[in-house]
């Protein structure tokens, strides 16, 4: 059993086809086919069957499949992890973050790290908060900002690195819009804009409105602070938003109001597998993290 013969296999299984495997592999088709051909005869079993024009896996096909594609990551973390070992300021970092902190943290982050490791490469994965969490234990991503913090989880650990106020966002004819700042009982009577089901953002505003006394009246859902800030300014209702994800740059612009009670936060954390070192590189960028917020390490502690 050949590493080719199972680079090619996967392709085709993610594929579906022998044809578009063999364009992306830059090889003849007949190639793939005789490989995968060679591939179930040492086996002993059918990887594939007919369906259409297709390729599908069969279940013992989708079995081998899963375990192959697990190996496969791991001699990929290996090759990368001897690359680093040579020379950790040139490998390349996988993180997540959800798009909140893309606005306006991220950028300014990765910036200052780049000032001091200017070869290190990213590749990052935008995603909410249980797609963060699922990307982390499955490898996809070596680290990954998320908010809330998680109180505890058996297969990441990680670090709290900031803990971030929410102001009330107004329309800019708010009655309430020239005030310092105002309790969130205030708006009881307005319409709320928030995110989606599934966003972070969400639950944190919701429970923040039951804390002080009522159920808000949601008139719109939206999916990115963009989004809501700009349904907000149109005077669509009022919403809730954290400091670095209220800054825009348009002309129609919300107002932004502090909030006296009760107190709204939430917390940001960097989180990553507990049961796996990190690769030098991203150990590196951790601990500039850390060292960014003024942040005492808590490797030993599991979230």
């Amino acid at each position: 059993m050949e590493l080719r013969q199972l680079q090619y296999f996967v392709k085709v299984a993610g594929k579906e086809h022998v044809t578009q495997a063999a364009e992306e592999l830059h090889v003849a088709q007949s190639a793939v086919s005789r490989q995968i051909h060679q591939l179930e005869k040492e086996l002993g079993v059918e990887l594939f069957k007919q369906k259409g024009r297709n390729l599908q896996l069969t279940a013992v096909g989708q079995l081998f499949c899963s375990r192959i594609e697990s190996i496969l990551k791991d001699l990929d973390r290996a090759v990368a992890e001897v690359h680093e070992f040579l020379d950790p300021e040139q490998g390349e970092i996988r993180l997540g973050f959800p798009h909140s902190l893309g606005v306006h943290m991220l950028p300014i982050i990765i910036a200052d790290f780049k000032k001091r490791y200017p070869n290190v490469k990213f590749r990052f994965k935008q995603g909410m908060y249980t797609t963060l969490i699922k990307d982390v234990t499955e490898a996809e991503v070596d680290l990954a900002f998320i908010s809330p913090f998680p109180d505890h989880h058996d297969q990441v650990s990680g670090d709290v690195v900031l803990t971030e106020e929410l102001f009330a966002i107004l329309p800019p004819g708010h009655p309430l819009a020239g005030e310092s700042e105002i309790s969130l009982y205030q708006l009881k009577d307005d319409k709320f804009i928030l995110f989606s089901k599934g966003y972070s953002l969400r639950p944190i505003v919701l429970h923040a409105c039951l804390e002080a006394g009522f159920t808000p009246k949601i008139a719109f859902e939206g999916e990115e602070t963009d989004t809501i800030r700009g349904l907000v300014a149109a005077g669509m209702g009022v919403s809730l938003l954290p400091e670095m994800a209220s800054y825009h740059n348009g002309k129609l612009a919300p107002t932004r109001v502090k909030i006296s009670s009760p107190k709204v936060t939430r917390t940001i954390g960097l989180i990553y597998r507990s049961d796996d070192k990190l690769p030098l590189v991203a150990q590196s960028f951790r601990t500039f993290l850390l060292e960014h917020f003024n942040v005492k390490s808590c490797t030993e502690t599991d979230v």
